[in-house]
């Protein structure tokens, strides 16, 4: 991509400004099976430039899908224009942008080249197949969903004040639903897994098939399980689980943004926050773990991507910051300007969110525990900037004198995030990053990635009241 990198430089050469400008070129596919019928089958390719630039303490932003030179040169300008007309109006904080750990050079993550080569043919016939073993595992079984989406990106990003990177990388993922039926009761379960790289990376922990029989089983033993008494109690929660909590109800209080909107976060820096077992980072790529569904080399201000430590030993330790709020707190950027599209303004958001994993095994914390829950198959849910949180879990299991015995048919979990945190008196050596299918949701969308240990807490788990 080096004749668009140059294109890029010879723009920005006539800014007076700091400016940026961000080629992204997007080719994403979509692939829908229910009941054995192709429901979806699309593909989707979009490409163009963002140009932003910085006057007086103002932010301007142009786009345009029209790359000859004419076109970009206007997008500048027009960029420029806009800048110059709110800083008549509202001015930032930030008069200049901070010194940053700038890309330059190609950065691509493995996996690209081998799913673009895979026929779609041979995609959709997994799919297919995938859907039908679910569906057939049991006469239970009245409805079954697989879904395949994958994206390929190519970037190119242009600083003037000297980053020039090329980047390109693939994200997939696959999900499978089960809808169970029997004298008129159902239930519901759902497998899914998101990956950054081939289709093989999709399957390191789990088969399709296995995918598929795992979704079934959990449908059809959920049919029979009873509902849970509500009250507050000591749960295990799952890496899938640790991973909604750290990004939802920890993770969005510390982007930076939110931070200067009176986020619970604000302020905290230095101060004891969690249970000292409790580390918790943001990172581009994260030691140990391949093709997590949020890994990044280079985020979409140029700047390399680093591990952050939010919460070190249970003290607030950092917020997520891109250039501006960077140089708003006087820190380092952190790697977190994210950008749906070419023609989306980059915005703080989270890469992989995690709790990192302590010492002891999760068979050790569950024959510690004399009575509590095992919460796992998380199903979504809501926070909010005070760091209250309520979310589903497909899947309880009760604990009695350190044994796993009956399953419990769902439930929700819900306290102040920092307040459950404290309660933190276990964290496991087991570590998986289990949240990289779907979308975060900020004015834009994200792919993104969370998990962490087992941990065990206090929290309020609510169902039916005995």
């Amino acid at each position: 991509m080096k004749p668009i990198a140059e294109l890029l430089e010879k723009t920005l050469s006539k800014s007076p400004y700091w400016a940026e400008a961000r080629y992204h070129r997007r080719n994403s596919q979509a692939l829908q099976v229910q009941k054995g019928l192709v429901k979806q089958a699309k593909s989707n390719l979009t490409s163009g430039v963002g140009i932003r630039v910085l006057v007086d303490g103002a932010w301007g932003f142009s786009s345009t899908s029209d790359l000859n030179p004419q076109a970009l040169e206007k997008a500048l300008k027009l960029a420029i224009e806009c800048a110059k007309s709110l800083s008549q109006l509202k001015k930032t904080q930030v008069k200049s942008l901070p010194a940053a750990r700038l890309a330059r050079g190609e950065f691509s993550i493995p996996g690209y080249d081998a799913l673009k080569t895979m026929p779609l043919e041979q995609k959709l016939q997994a799919v297919l197949k995938a859907e039908e073993m679910t569906r057939k595992n049991s006469t239970l079984i009245q409805s079954s969903t697989c879904v395949y989406n994958e994206l390929f990106e190519d970037k190119v990003i242009v600083t003037t004040d000297g980053a020039n990177a090329s980047s390109k990388l693939a994200r997939n993922e696959i999900k499978l639903g089960a809808i169970a039926s029997k004298d008129g009761e159902m239930a519901e379960s759902h497998e899914s897994v998101g990956r950054t790289g081939s289709w093989d990376c999709l399957f390191d922990r789990s088969s399709l098939n296995e995918m598929s029989e795992n979704a079934a089983k959990l449908a059809v033993d959920l049919l029979s399980a009873p509902k849970i008494p509500g009250g507050t109690a000591t749960l295990i929660l799952s890496p899938a689980m640790v991973g909604l909590l750290s990004h939802e109800a920890i993770g969005h209080t510390v982007e930076a943004d939110f931070v200067l909107s009176g986020s619970v976060a604000k302020d905290k820096i230095g101060t004891q926050v969690a249970s000292p077992l409790v580390t918790m980072s943001d990172s581009g790529t994260v030691q140990g773990i391949e093709h997590s569904g949020g890994e990044l080399l280079v985020d979409d201000e140029g700047v390399l991507t680093q591990k952050t430590t939010i919460i070190k030993n249970g003290i607030l330790n950092s917020y997520l910051h891109n250039r501006e709020s960077a140089a708003i707190f006087g820190v380092e950027p952190t790697g977190n300007g994210r950008a749906w599209l070419y023609y989306d303004e980059p915005l703080i958001r989270m890469r992989n969110t995690y709790i990192e994993p302590g010492n002891q095994s999760l068979e050790e914390i569950i024959s510690s525990t004399k009575d509590g829950y095992l919460v796992d198959c998380p199903l979504g849910g809501q926070a909010d900037a005070t760091g209250e949180f309520m979310f589903g879990a497909q899947k309880v299991t009760k604990i009695e004198n350190g044994k796993l015995t009956k399953m419990y048919r769902g439930a929700t979990i819900s306290g102040q995030a920092f307040e459950v945190l404290s309660t933190v008196d276990a964290v496991s050596k087991e570590f998986i990053l289990d949240l990289g299918s779907g979308y975060c949701g900020k004015g834009q969308p994200a792919k993104v990635d969370a998990g962490g240990p087992y941990i065990r807490c206090r929290a309020t788990i609510g169902g039916v009241q005995e």
